[in-house]
């Protein structure tokens, strides 16, 4: 949600009248690192939020629509796109864009032990609602993905950095041989509390599905314990907060047992992966020249630093 695409007023306005809204401020968000993204004030006081798509063609941004529609009949706080023409998604200085509403209420920061809670039901209701959803994507970023990145910048990695990715790996081969019964299904893939929204202890929002992707329901779990259970700047997981992570999601969807054999390996390995993902924003944004101050780019060192820490509690 870094500003990529500058827009005017008149921009937005223009794009915004088939929808029906009378646009009159419009606000850049900074927080994501991956779309351009603006609050827009209409003349009633209503807001939405305008989403350009970076990286996606006008395909692969309307393959969400009808999850975040199938959530939303599912009882699920998501913000389903805006429609004119029968289309939610429209171009806009020649990339895919959306209006969708905007969802209010704030970032838990840090979590509170219900909140804590209320993720983990959602998290579960969202792969109950997505099993067996007809969808294809474009690309799946799953380990083989992963495991690709990973090769690509192992290179620019040194000795001790090196080292740590390689143990990392041979882990993940060691065990998940071991436990097979690893279900698979449509997760959110980077379901952090940055995008997520809540009034107290309600769940109002959850936000940024543009990673929705077929692959271990296990990584979902992981990626979302690791920031909703950890006091940043410190990368210890709150135990308390991950069991009751754990049972809040289980009284929707029990995990299985090789899951649950796994758990402490996949949250070192959803550090790894979010390592990976970090350094690859930064290299790119380096290339393309991206060094606004309306770039958002997120420390790798942090979630090197959470690997290191979850790979104590893994053991082959």
């Amino acid at each position: 949600m870094s500003v990529y695409t500058t827009l005017t007023l008149k921009e937005v306005q223009d794009f915004a009248t088939p929808y029906g809204l009378e646009v009159i401020d419009l606000i850049p968000i900074q927080g994501g690192i991956q779309n351009t993204n603006y609050f827009l004030v209409c003349a009633d006081q209503t807001e939405f939020v305008l989403t350009i798509f970076e990286d996606m063609d006008k395909q692969g941004a309307g393959e969400l629509v009808p999850v975040l529609e199938h959530l939303g009949h599912a009882g699920l706080p998501v913000p389903v796109p805006l429609k004119h023409s029968g289309r939610s998604i429209q171009i806009l200085k020649n990339k895919p864009a959306q209006i969708a509403p905007r969802m209010r209420g704030k970032h838990p920061m840090p979590s509170s032990l219900e909140q804590v809670q209320s993720i983990a039901i959602a998290q579960a209701q969202i792969h109950v609602a997505l099993d067996n959803f007809p969808l294809e994507r474009a690309e799946y970023r799953n380990h083989d993905y992963w495991l690709s990145v990973a090769q690509q910048l192992r290179p620019t990695l040194n000795p001790a950095d090196q080292v740590l990715l390689n143990s990392l790996l041979g882990l993940y081969d060691a065990l998940t041989a071991m436990y097979p019964d690893r279900p698979r299904g449509f997760i959110h893939s980077d379901l952090f509390r940055d995008n997520t929204l809540f009034e107290g202890a309600t769940l109002k929002g959850i936000l940024d599905f543009y990673e929705l992707n077929k692959d271990e329901l296990l990584f979902d779990i992981a990626i979302t314990m690791n920031d909703f259970c950890t006091e940043y700047p410190s990368v210890h997981l709150n135990e308390e907060k991950a069991l009751a992570f754990l049972e809040a999601y289980q009284s929707v969807r029990e995990m299985t047992s090789d899951e649950k054999s796994c758990l402490e390996l996949y949250l070192a390995m959803a550090a790894g992966r979010f390592w990976m993902m970090r350094l690859l924003v930064a290299q790119k944004n380096k290339e393309m020249g991206r060094v606004s101050e309306d770039i958002l780019q997120k420390n790798p060192l942090e979630m090197r630093n959470m690997l290191v820490e979850r790979l104590k509690f893994v053991t082959a």
